[in-house]
C-alpha cells in the first residue's frame, strides 16, 4: 500500500513538472525574466519570441518570428531603441507591465498596461500575438495589453488594421527603414475612414496610393489572384472599424508585409521549397500612383500614353502630350438632361470624393443621378450578389484607373456623356463586332474550303486520277 502511495506521488510530481515545463515554454509569469539567448515558443511551435540582430547590424532587439521558416520577423518591440550588447532582459515592472532593460538595466521599452496587474502573465499565442493577462487562466481573452495592437510591418491573420471608434486609437503598419534597421520607415499603411473605408499608403503627409473603397468583398483597386487562398474582411461594429483576413484553412500560412519601399506584399509560405512566395504586390503598376493622371483622366497601363480623357471629356489644353500634373480634362458641351446618357466602364477603380447612400439600388442611383445635371457618374457601393448601395460623383473624377486583366478587381462605373458620344460608342462597338464576324467568317470559309480540297484530293489519289 505504501509502495502504491509512493508510486502515485512520484507520478503526480512528474505530471506537475511536465505541466510546469510546458507552461513555461510559451509564458512568462511574475518574478520571472528572459535574457538574451532565451526564448518563448508558442504551444504549437508556430512562433518564437526572443532577442535578435537584423541583417548585418550588431544591435539587439526583442521580436517575434516564425519558428518554422528562416527567421522571418513579424513584430519588434524596441524598434526605436536598440540594445548595443547581448545582455537585454525582458521582465515585469512593479505595476505588472512588460519591461525591457538594456545593459545598464535602464528601461528602453514597456508595454504600458492601462492598470495595475497583481499577478501578470505574458504568453505568446500560436497566432503570433504576445498577450498580457492579470491571471494564469488560459481561457480568458481579456488582455491588458497585446502586441497585435502595436503592429510593425506585418499583418498576420486575425490582426486588425483600423480604428477604435470610441477612443480614436489606430492600428497601422510601418515598414523597416532597411534590412539592417527596424526603425519605422517613411511609409505607413492605414485604413482611411473619412468616407467609405479604403486602404492608403502614406509617405509623411503625402498620399502615395489608395485602394478604392471597400465594395462588400474587397478593396476594388487592389488585385487578387483568382485562386485566392485567404478571405479578406471588413468589420464594422459600434466600437471598431477595421480590416482583417483569415486563410481558407489551417494549412495555409500567409501574411501581409509593407516593405521599405512602401509596397504592400501578399506572401504565402511554400513548405516544399521552404520559402515565401509573393502572390501579388500593391501598388501594382504606375497607374496605382495617386492621381497619376489628371482630373477626369483614365489611367490605362496597356495604352500609350497611359492617360486619356474619359469619354465625354476633352483636354483643356488641347495637347494630349501634356504631363498629368498640368493637363486637365473638361466636359464637352451637352444638353442636360435630355441630350445625355450614361456609359458603362467595366473593371474600374473608383475615384474619390463621392456621395453615398446604402439604401438605394443601382436603378434608383441612376435615376437620381439623371435628375441632377451636376452628377457626373454613379456606381454601386456594394457589389455582393446583384449589387446594392449608391455612389455619385458631383465634381472632378480624381484617381481613376482601368484595372488590368488576370486579377479579380475593379467594378462597373457609369459616367454621364452626351447622347452623341453614346451613339459613337455604339457605332464603334457595332463596327468591332462586324469586323470580328467578317474575320471569323473568312477564317471558317478558308478552313472548310481547305478541308474539302483535302478530301477531294485523297479520293482522287485513291482512284488514281489527278484532281487538276
Amino acid at each position: 500500500m505504501k509502495c502504491l502511495a509512493v508510486f502515485i506521488f512520484f507520478r503526480l510530481l512528474i505530471l506537475i513538472f511536465i505541466i510546469e515545463f510546458s507552461f513555461a515554454a510559451d509564458s512568462l509569469s511574475s518574478g520571472k525574466f528572459i535574457t538574451d539567448g532565451e526564448t518563448l515558443v508558442s504551444s504549437f511551435q508556430s512562433f518564437e519570441l526572443g532577442f535578435f540582430s537584423p541583417g548585418n547590424s550588431k544591435n539587439r532587439y526583442l521580436g517575434i518570428w516564425y519558428k518554422s521558416s528562416p527567421r522571418t520577423l513579424v513584430w519588434v518591440a524596441n524598434r526605436n531603441n536598440p540594445i548595443t550588447e547581448k545582455n537585454g532582459v525582458l521582465t515585469f515592472s512593479n505595476n505588472g507591465s512588460l519591461l525591457l532593460l538594456n545593459q545598464e538595466k535602464s528601461a528602453i521599452w514597456s508595454s504600458n498596461s492601462s492598470r495595475m496587474l497583481e499577478n501578470p502573465v505574458a504568453q505568446l499565442l500560436d497566432s503570433g500575438n504576445l498577450v498580457l493577462r492579470d491571471n494564469i487562466s488560459r481561457s480568458s481573452e481579456e488582455y491588458m495589453w497585446q502586441s497585435f495592437d502595436y503592429p510593425s510591418d506585418t499583418l498576420l491573420p486575425g490582426m486588425k488594421l483600423g480604428w477604435n471608434l470610441k477612443t480614436g486609437f489606430e492600428r497601422y503598419l510601418t515598414p523597416w527603414r532597411s534590412a539592417d534597421d527596424p526603425t519605422p520607415g517613411e511609409f505607413s499603411l492605414r485604413l482611411d475612414i473619412s468616407a467609405l473605408p479604403e486602404l492608403v499608403i502614406i509617405s509623411g503627409s503625402r498620399k502615395e496610393t489608395r485602394s478604392g473603397p471597400w465594395n462588400g468583398q474587397q478593396f476594388g483597386g487592389i488585385p487578387r489572384v483568382k485562386n485566392s487562398i485567404f478571405i479578406p474582411k471588413l468589420e464594422h461594429t459600434e466600437d471598431e472599424l477595421y480590416f482583417t483576413f483569415r486563410p481558407f484553412n489551417d494549412e495555409v500560412i500567409t501574411r501581409l508585409l509593407v516593405n521599405e519601399s512602401g509596397t504592400l506584399q501578399r506572401l504565402v509560405w511554400n513548405e516544399t521549397s521552404t520559402e515565401w512566395r509573393m502572390l501579388y504586390s500593391w501598388p501594382f503598376d504606375t497607374c496605382d500612383s495617386y492621381a497619376q493622371c489628371g482630373a477626369n483622366d483614365n489611367c490605362r497601363i496597356s495604352k500609350t500614353p497611359i492617360c486619356e480623357c474619359l469619354t465625354g471629356f476633352i483636354s483643356k489644353s488641347q495637347d494630349d502630350w501634356d504631363s498629368p500634373e498640368t493637363r486637365r480634362c473638361v466636359r464637352k458641351p451637352s444638353d442636360c438632361p435630355s441630350g445625355e446618357g450614361f456609359l458603362k466602364l467595366p473593371k474600374m477603380k473608383l475615384p474619390e470624393n463621392y456621395w453615398s447612400n446604402k439604401s438605394m439600388n443601382l436603378k434608383e442611383c441612376e435615376a437620381e443621378c439623371t435628375k441632377n445635371c451636376s452628377c457626373r457618374a454613379y456606381a454601386n457601393s456594394d457589389v455582393t450578389g446583384e449589387g446594392s448601395g449608391c455612389l455619385m460623383w458631383f465634381g472632378d473624377l480624381v484617381d481613376l484607373r482601368e484595372c488590368s486583366e488576370g486579377y479579380i478587381w475593379g467594378q462597373d462605373f457609369f459616367i454621364r456623356v452626351p447622347a452623341s458620344e453614346l451613339v459613337s460608342v455604339k457605332h464603334l462597338n457595332t463596327k468591332k463586332r462586324l469586323k470580328i464576324i467578317v474575320a471569323v467568317s473568312i477564317i471558317s470559309s478558308t478552313f472548310i474550303l481547305g478541308l474539302l480540297l483535302c478530301i477531294a484530293w485523297k479520293k482522287a489519289k485513291n482512284k488514281g486520277n489527278r484532281l487538276f
